[in-house]
């Protein structure tokens, strides 16, 4: 079983179990949007002595807390399941819980590193997106999804797409060639 080196922030125990299963890590759990000071405080110490993996899962309130976390903890690296990666159909809920231990892996193995600084020379700009159907139009929000599936960055819609290319320092020329390969799967 791989031993992941840096602490995985998750957001509750079920969390923990299910990565647990398929990785030998150590994690932190914020109960939800219940992240204290303390916390906080642990996943700063984390960050400074080992490294941080943000893991949560991919709805609303698991982005909102990612965002609270990387804005607070700044060079955090990134885990991203896809949604249908993390859906229990029988009971229609989301959650990294919920997920296989070939999905853990696989989002894991994909982490991405935050940089607090913008680069947008280099980033594609919003007519590139617009061009390429990520904005607008028929299947635009499933062509985003599978490009953030491709970048390992998770689902954005239009405005955070951009935000989140120039966050992980998306360079022109890696998303092109994954929306070549997004079109190609098509």
């Amino acid at each position: 079983m791989e031993q992941i080196q840096e602490v995985i922030v998750v957001e509750g125990k079920n969390d923990t179990h299910a990565l647990k299963r398929a990785v030998d890590c150590d994690t932190i759990e914020t109960n939800g949007f219940g992240i204290t000071k303390a916390t906080m405080e642990k996943i700063r110490l984390a960050q400074e002595r080992r490294g941080v993996i943000i893991f949560t899962d991919p709805d609303f309130p698991g982005q909102k807390i990612r965002h609270e976390v990387d804005q607070t903890v700044p060079g955090c690296r990134h885990a991203f399941l896809p949604k249908h990666a993390a859906v229990d159909r029988r009971r229609k809920k989301v959650g990294i819980e919920h997920a296989s231990v070939h999905d853990i892996r696989e989002a894991l193995a994909g982490v991405q590193t935050s940089m607090p600084e913008k680069i947008t020379e280099e980033v594609p700009d919003w007519m590139e997106l617009h061009e390429a159907g990520l904005l607008a139009g028929p299947g635009a929000r499933q062509k985003r999804e599978k490009l953030g599936e491709e970048l390992h960055i998770g689902y954005a819609n239009g405005k955070q797409l951009i935000k989140r290319l120039q966050q992980f320092h998306i360079r022109r020329r890696e998303f092109y060639e994954a929306m070549q390969r997004v079109e190609e799967k098509e």
